[in-house]
């Protein structure tokens, strides 16, 4: 879909279906897009939650919650977004 490829600003949140254990695949989905500014990870297993935050080419990756963060922490994007970490060394 198209909202799924593309850097919206606003209140917008996508949400896919995929298939029990298809980590791998969300990851590469989610992963094939240009953009990477901020990304979002809701689960009740923090292990999961670790792994997928790792893998995600994002500049910031949310865990059950969206948007909550420091103003004095680094911030910035992955490919398209952003150029780099505003606020890091």
């Amino acid at each position: 879909m198209y909202i799924a490829q593309e850097e919206s600003f606003g209140p917008v949140m996508v949400i896919s279906k995929f298939k029990n254990g298809d980590i791998d695949g969300v990851l590469r989905r989610a992963n094939s897009t240009e953009y990477g500014l901020a990304s979002g990870v809701f689960t009740k297993d923090i292990s999961k939650a670790l792994y997928i935050s790792e893998k995600l080419e994002a500049g910031t990756v949310f865990i059950n919650t969206y948007n909550k963060t420091d103003v004095a922490a680094p911030f910035g994007g992955f490919k398209q977004s952003g150029f780099g970490k505003d606020l890091g060394k």
